[in-house]
């Protein structure tokens, strides 16, 4: 470990990694990353942290979707044009393609979906179409394994080595803190936590007084349904994005991480389980899986919607020793799903280790109406998701932290800090990751260049 890099990136997720890749590639040498998690080779699907932390970041256990579109996965349009904002979608996912990413594009433009979003406006809701590259959650590992190994001898990469602190003297980045003590010099720092990493930057930013928002929390759940149900939405968008404004509340409801033919899985984040889902390339369940996620932005006086998601998912811990699971039926009537009540539906849950029980005791009335009409919505173009044998697996939660005042080039108040990916409350998924690690790194590179 040298005292001093060129730059210091903390994390080694998707954004993490591009910038480290922007940078090699054009030989910037003195680069370090510093991981709180394993390599990918020590990394173990369902061993708590190790599902979140670790090269690759949480993209490592995902079903590895590559969005291509640029309205979806993040605010990076926000921060660039469009057509800048397209270019750099053309060059990661060319990068993704170069480690072996399947070259079939799901979800391309015909009538048909022009005739689903006509459909979904009549109910409601709107149709977000979009472009997927699809890499399955059993090919994640190699291509980022394959990753390693590029970046291997070019860059210094340190594992189960967490950054307490960021370095600010005189207005401009330093370097960083580790636990240990050690302190170490950087040029630039790059900050890419990843959503795991969102309550650590969150008091980072209060602690250096970075201007910034309270980010929207996303709580709902997942929701499991037979394949053959969704089928009208996946064959012919893969992942079918929809949105929806409550009648009763008005508040965004969206669906999330369409996985056909997929499995329920859990996380775990620190000391509380939530659950998600994965698709594979080959491997196939006879079920589909999507979430449903209420969106809240909260105001004055209250400023910690990660404290708020944390409590609603500790409190299904609580009741359900984990992960709950609740047949759409029983919650309609108003009474807790049972083991046998489960055995008798039709929906054979692909999360085996969720305890029945009731949702209505963790969610609020608020989030679980919003939930209820978002489903008699979707009932109306792909009929029977509204059925009683639907299965909801509660919670699930999206932490990002606050929304962070920063350049088109993602740089803070602070000169020469960088914040990059779901972490820092800009992208919402792999490729808009990706996008924001080349964005910071191109700008590094200008000043390096003009140095």
């Amino acid at each position: 470990m040298k005292k001093h890099y060129r730059v210091i990136i903390v994390g080694s997720g998707p954004s993490g990694i591009f910038a480290a890749l922007t940078l090699s590639r054009v030989g910037v040498e003195d680069i370090a990353i510093f991981e709180r998690g394993k390599d990918i080779q020590d990394r173990k699907r369902g061993r708590g942290m190790e599902l979140l932390c670790g090269w690759g970041g949480a993209g490592a256990f995902s079903d590895g979707k590559l969005t291509l579109s640029p309205t979806v996965g993040g605010f990076l349009s926000e921060f660039i044009p469009q057509k800048e904002l397209m270019n750099l979608i053309k060059e990661a996912d060319e990068t993704y393609l170069l480690f072996g990413a399947p070259k079939e594009v799901l979800g391309q433009s015909s009538d048909k979906t022009e005739a689903l979003y006509q459909e979904a406006r009549l109910a409601g809701l709107e149709f977000i179409p979009m472009e997927i590259r699809h890499l399955g959650t059993e090919n994640c590992i190699p291509l980022l394994q394959r990753v390693r190994e590029n970046l291997r001898g070019k860059i210094d990469v340190f594992f189960e080595t967490p950054v307490k602190e960021l370095r600010v003297e005189k207005g401009k980045a330093t370097g960083v803190s580790l636990h240990d003590g050690t302190s170490l010099e950087a040029d630039f720092v790059i900050c890419g936590p990843g959503r795991v990493g969102a309550e650590w930057i969150k008091n980072e930013v209060a602690r250096l007084k970075i201007s910034s928002v309270p980010s929207p929390v996303d709580i709902g759940v997942r929701v499991e349904a037979p394949a053959s149900i969704l089928r009208k939405l996946t064959d012919l968008a893969y992942e079918a994005k929809f949105i929806y404004y409550s009648k009763t509340f008005d508040d965004r409801v969206r669906t999330f991480c369409m996985n056909p033919f997929g499995e329920v899985v859990t996380e775990t984040i620190e000391d509380i389980v939530t659950v998600n889902g994965h698709s594979y390339a080959k491997k196939k369940t006879e079920n589909t899986n999507f979430a449903i996620l209420v969106s809240n932005t909260f105001t004055e006086p209250f400023r910690d919607p990660i404290g708020y998601g944390r409590y609603i998912a500790r409190l299904a811990n609580l009741l359900g020793n984990g992960v709950i699971v609740q047949r759409l039926g029983d919650l309609l009537d108003g009474r807790r799903s049972t083991p046998d009540r489960i055995n008798r539906c039709i929906t054979h849950p692909t999360l085996i280790s969720a305890t029945p029980g009731d949702l209505s005791f963790v969610l609020p009335y608020r989030h679980l109406k919003s939930i209820i009409e978002m489903l008699e919505a979707l009932d109306r173009i792909t009929s029977g998701i509204f059925s009683r044998h639907t299965l909801l697996y509660g919670v699930e939660v999206k932490f990002y932290t606050n929304r962070v005042k920063i350049s088109p080039t993602l740089e803070t108040d602070i000169q020469n800090l960088f914040l990059i990916g779901d972490g820092a409350g800009i992208t919402r998924g792999l490729m808009q990751a990706s996008i924001s690690g080349i964005l910071a790194a191109n700008e590094i590179l200008k000043r390096i260049r003009k140095k």
